[in-house]
């Protein structure tokens, strides 16, 4: 009813003043020239407004707030189950240490046993001598009563007699004691010889929170999506693993006896290496337009970065280069005393993952994409080193960095966090890791090559194992591997400069 026309319904609504009005209201002055609307549909708009939020809170804010609660809980649960491995970790490498001090300890202390043994040993020499001169005294002692008794005088000026003489007391020498010098150190010493907590230089990941108009969409990879498309989106892909191969076509890569290691870039390019310091770039018909002599042999000593640079490891000077899109090589990254053998650039953020050793030790170091080291990686939360001899490297699409150590004879999956993950060593009894790449799907392939069983293993992200991509029987010694942004796996061979591309997904 009209407030001010009680008999009237209200109809129309004054679009200027935004109040109600009746059929009698309109001609009151303070409505005259007005917009009018009908009530009725203005009403029906705000009722299905109200509807379509109460199905967009219901459908899409409560159920997505909820999953990233849920998200939450999870990396409670996470950071919980890591900061138990670092705590674990702390205390393996104190009890390391504590081994250590009580060999040094038992060192020192039979190194002061040995001193005082050798004190005693001369001051027991000392003393004997001694012994010996008094006997001798008392001999001489004796020797002077007896003449001293006879009778015969001419005895006293014999020969004998004259040859009695007292030998000078033997000298020795005092013994010098040995002093005790304090080790200088303090708490601040010690805790540099431990390892520490640190947060790494990576600028933590927004949560990712599913635009309304993807909420229930499926993503299906096409010819104009890439894998880095797919990386980058929220939604899982719909392929699978396709229970057979398919040969989709084959390149040459001149120059090169094997093909050990191959890095894709934009346009067609590609980098590929053999283990004879060989690095060379074609396009994929096989037309060669770079060579230059490498130090790096059959490892994966080279990758693109994010912004198309090709950079590879320099053993021999220990340091990493920089080929630039206009061909100039510069130096990029020094890295000591330790040796990069293997090299992988993240598609997610950037970042320059290396494999390194030094002697008997190797790691894995993070550097931030302009070459700032932030991260390194050697041990395990027990204290035990996590690599001998990081052969290949490379990062799946949850972050975890994979790395086939060819001495040890495993690949070593460890997460951002550098915590170790699993560890797996091969469906087989001959397992000898050589190249290794992972897909937009999170598989891990590994190349189980020239001294295993000349297959290619493919595992999920969870170390479990699907299946042998391609074996012996099929024609092939594979040794170098990589995916292309179609989801092809590109196989570099032994023995020859062939690289055979395959259809593995559907």
């Amino acid at each position: 009813k009209c407030n001010l026309h009680p008999k009237r319904n209200v109809e129309i609504l004054c679009k200027e003043c935004n109040v109600p009005l009746c059929a009698k209201c309109i001609f009151m002055k303070e409505h005259t020239g007005h917009q009018l609307d009908d009530l009725e549909e203005k009403y029906a708009e705000k009722v299905a407004f109200c509807r379509s939020e109460i199905s967009k809170i219901q459908d899409y804010y409560l159920s997505t707030s909820q999953g990233l609660k849920k998200e939450i809980r999870e990396d409670v649960m996470e950071i919980k189950k890591t900061m138990d491995n670092i705590r674990n970790s702390i205390k393996a490498e104190a009890e390391s240490l504590k081994e250590l001090v009580d060999r040094v300890t038992s060192d020192k202390l039979e190194q002061a046993n040995k001193i005082e043994e050798t004190l005693l040993k001369t001051l027991n020499l000392q003393e004997k001598t001694y012994e010996d001169y008094t006997e001798y005294l008392e001999k001489l002692l004796k020797e002077f009563h007896r003449y001293k008794s006879i009778t015969n005088f001419r005895v006293l000026f014999s020969e004998d007699f004259d040859k009695l003489k007292i030998q000078s007391i033997p000298e020795t020498t005092q013994p010098v004691l040995p002093v005790f010098t304090a080790g200088q150190f303090c708490k601040d010493d010690v805790s540099k010889l431990l390892g520490s907590v640190n947060f790494p230089n990576i600028k933590p990941d927004k949560r990712r929170i599913k635009p309304m108009e993807k909420a229930s969409t499926q993503l299906k990879l096409t010819g104009k999506q890439t894998r880095r498309d797919v990386e980058k989106s929220d939604v899982k892909p719909t392929l699978s693993l396709s229970s057979s191969v398919t040969k989709v076509r084959e390149y040459t890569v001149p120059g090169v006896n094997s093909v050990w290691h191959i890095s894709l870039g934009k346009s067609g390019i590609l980098w590929a290496s053999d283990n004879k310091g060989n690095l060379v770039q074609t396009d994929l018909q096989g037309n060669q337009l770079q060579k230059i002599q490498a130090s790096g042999k059959d490892d994966g000593y080279h990758t693109f970065t994010q912004d198309g640079d090709l950079i590879y490891t320099d053993r021999k000077n220990k340091v990493i280069n920089r080929i630039k899109q206009d061909n100039t090589i510069t130096e990029f990254i020094k890295t000591g005393d330790w040796e990069p053998i293997s090299i992988h650039s993240s598609h997610i953020n950037g970042d320059i993952l290396v494999g390194m050793i030094k002697g008997r030790e190797a790691k894995v170091t993070r550097y931030n994409k302009t070459g700032k080291e932030i991260q390194n990686i050697q041990r395990d939360n027990k204290g035990q080193g996590l690599y001998s001899y990081p052969h290949f490297i490379t990062e799946n699409i949850n972050g975890d960095i994979c790395t086939s150590d060819l001495y040890k004879r495993v690949v070593v999956v460890v997460n951002k966090s550098g915590q170790h993950r699993f560890s797996y060593t091969g469906h087989g009894s001959a397992f000898y890791p050589d190249a290794i790449c992972t897909d937009l799907l999170g598989h891990i392939i590994v190349c189980n090559g020239c001294f295993g069983n000349d297959s290619l293993d493919i595992i999920d992200q969870d170390g479990q194992f699907l299946s042998l991509l391609l074996t012996l029987q099929q024609g092939i010694r594979p040794c170098g591997l990589c995916v292309d942004d179609e989801s092809h796996l590109h196989v570099g061979q032994f023995n020859t400069n062939t690289v055979t591309v395959y259809k593995y997904l559907q």
